[in-house]
């Protein structure tokens, strides 16, 4: 269980941020200088806030009022950072062990082939961290901080250095970090697909402020959640289940309580859960369900808020009790389809649309 109720000044900026989880990935999302690393840096030990506690698996290692502050080294936590902050002089290997010298030794070890076998590093243990690439040195700063047997893993935008590819080998690894070592993960990012993709639970940081906690769904689906981003980053989170039928030309059928939704496949054996993040600037909404279209994916709701942007609209429909889904239209198509809370839509967004390797399927979901 990891327990945070911080508060901390810094020249006009004010963090007060309080959240708790048990389990899973715990994401801090928003967008730059929201407060996040902020938040992460308290968590750490690198930081002292001004006000507040920090608490996990029940030890206080943080509380101003009671004097309390454990220092960085007695903490056990692992950091991976943007940088993956090799050390130049030695090997992969070496790196890896040095790791080791922080783990207590009364602690359960976690076993060094696994490490190396989980993240894929076996054939990189000698050699120096400057003939590794971006993603390979992530993986083995991963590793690094798994073999110091943490209690607690903070991932401070692990891959925004990396392009989309190399994020794509990552996450997977990440994934199994999270699934087979059972170490809870506080993750900051600001890429929804990293956060749809990994995360339990949400806490959305604004201005140095929490303004949402709940599941990725709720988190990017509603109005009140989301947050202010650009357009084209507006985005919704849905979860389906992998359907119990053949793939239709290559496409696979992921049932929604409000219709289907079709992916290039595969992307995991029927009946699994699964998590598809959908752009809002690729959502079109119609009155009546169309017939003659090469939209394949058609989800059925009613419109429950709507946010007007200038010329543009942000409507917000209701799929089901717990999934939501945001379109970003013109205030002229609104008012042509005379849309308000209430009246009755179909959404439709392309298969081509959605990138089947950032589908999450899975434990996380």
């Amino acid at each position: 269980m990891i327990e945070v109720d911080v508060g901390l000044t810094i020249g006009a900026f004010s963090l007060d941020v309080a959240f708790r989880n048990n389990t899973g990935v715990t994401a801090l999302f928003g967008q730059s200088g929201s407060g996040k690393s902020l938040t992460l840096g308290i968590i750490a030990g690198l930081m002292r806030p001004d006000s507040g506690h920090v608490r996990l698996d029940g030890e206080t290692l943080v509380d101003v009022e009671a004097g309390v502050f454990v220092p960085v080294s007695r903490r056990r936590i692992g950091l991976v950072f943007q940088d993956s902050n090799l050390f130049p002089h030695m090997s992969v290997k070496q790196n890896l062990l040095y790791g080791r010298w922080f783990a207590p030794r009364d602690a359960s070890r976690i076993d060094f082939d696994a490490v190396v076998e989980t993240l894929g590093i076996g054939t990189l243990l000698s050699r120096p961290p400057a003939r590794l690439s971006g993603g390979e040195r992530q993986r083995v700063a991963i590793g690094r901080a798994l073999l110091s047997c943490p209690r607690l893993l903070l991932f401070d935008e692990p891959l925004a250095a990396l392009d989309m590819q190399r994020k794509l080998e990552i996450m997977p690894l990440i994934e199994r970090v999270r699934d087979e070592f059972k170490v809870p993960i506080v993750y900051v990012s600001h890429a929804v697909e990293e956060v749809a993709r990994l995360a339990h639970r949400v806490v959305v940081i604004e201005s140095g402020r929490v303004k949402f906690i709940g599941d990725p769904a709720a988190a990017f689906g509603q109005l009140t959640a989301a947050p202010a981003e650009d357009r084209f980053d507006l985005c919704s989170v849905l979860e389906a289940r992998v359907a119990d039928r053949s793939p239709s030309h290559g496409l696979v059928a992921l049932d929604h309580p409000a219709g289907v939704i079709w992916v290039a496949g595969p992307v995991g054996a029927p009946g699994a859960p699964a998590r598809v993040i959908v752009k809002a600037t690729d959502v079109v909404l119609s009155l009546t369900r169309p017939q003659e279209i090469s939209m394949r994916s058609v989800l059925a709701g009613n419109v429950s808020r709507i946010k007007l942007d200038g010329p543009l609209a942000v409507v917000e429909v209701e799929l089901s009790e717990s999934s939501h889904l945001l379109a970003t239209i013109t205030r002229g198509a609104l008012e042509d389809l005379s849309l308000k809370a209430g009246s009755r839509v179909h959404a439709l967004f392309k298969s081509a649309a959605l990138h089947e390797q950032a589908v999450s399927v899975g434990d996380a979901v």
